[in-house]
């Protein structure tokens, strides 16, 4: 790898990248760290987004092929130290590998520009492990976008981005919409809105999910707001078949997107 190492926490290089942690310079510098090996591999996939790569010695080492694609993408490679990555990792343990980004949101109209099938929608949603979590069950079930609005948890969030692991470079996320404004585009474009609640007077097993679906999932702690279950047109929630008092965010996410999938794949 070209050039010393980096050992200089105090560099302007190090404090560019570390001011990436607060969400006010991230949106004034338009980029955010990515950090971990999957996260990297998945920036990298696309063009013009990684603009940089910080990695330790030895994760250069344990992942030679990152380095090497980074600067056939003529992205700048910096080795740095331990201490160094410690101050750009958002871990306890740091992987050795830390990526400037460039922010890879998309405004709202764009996201449903292609008649999307299956959309999920953060309302309310703080917590960024959550979110990032929705974010990858969503990538996993083939939802065609994922809606931040405006109340919701930044997902370029350190915690947020690890817990996508990689999904927030698969599909189109939008982030600061607001909640009623989302739902009438949903609308707008043949979606059902479906508001996942676990006061909802439906269950999954009532309704009829083989059709162009949007799902709003709610805050951790208190669930959706009354206003924007009004706005949904249905309120439903996950069955429970046992003695468990309920299921907690991520998860019934994912059994909703889930159960819109397989009912859209069915012959």
């Amino acid at each position: 790898m070209a050039g010393s190492e980096l050992t200089n926490v105090k560099s302007p290089r190090v404090k560019a990248a570390r001011r990436l942690t607060k969400r006010a310079f991230r949106e004034q510098d338009r980029r955010f760290l990515a950090e971990g090996p999957q996260a990297v591999r998945e920036a990298l996939k696309l063009d013009g987004v990684t603009l940089e790569l910080f990695s330790t010695a030895d994760a250069e080492l344990r992942h030679p092929e990152l380095i090497t694609e980074a600067r056939l993408k003529g992205v700048p490679v910096h080795r740095a130290s331990g201490e160094v990555m410690s101050e750009l990792s958002q871990t306890v343990t740091p992987q050795g590998l830390v990526a400037v980004c460039t922010l890879v949101h998309v405004p709202l109209d764009e996201a449903l520009a292609e008649q999307p099938r299956l959309v999920a929608v953060l309302a309310h949603v703080r917590d960024p492990g959550n979110a990032g979590t929705v974010m990858r069950a969503a990538d996993a079930a083939g939802a065609d976008a994922v809606v931040f609005t405006d109340a919701s948890v930044d997902p370029y969030n350190g915690k947020c981005v690890r817990a996508s692991v990689g999904s927030l470079f698969h599909l189109p996320v939008v982030i600061g919409a607001p909640v009623s404004a989302a739902v009438r585009q949903l609308k707008e474009r043949g979606l059902r809105v479906l508001a996942a609640d676990g006061a909802g007077k439906h269950t999954l097993d009532d309704v009829d999910l083989s059709g162009p679906t949007a799902w709003i999932f709610g805050n951790e702690a208190w669930g959706l707001p009354e206003d924007v279950l009004a706005e949904a047109d249905d309120v439903v929630r996950v069955p429970i078949y046992g003695r468990a008092e309920s299921l907690n965010l991520a998860t019934a996410a994912a059994v909703c997107l889930y159960s819109s999938a397989r009912a859209q794949r069915v012959p």
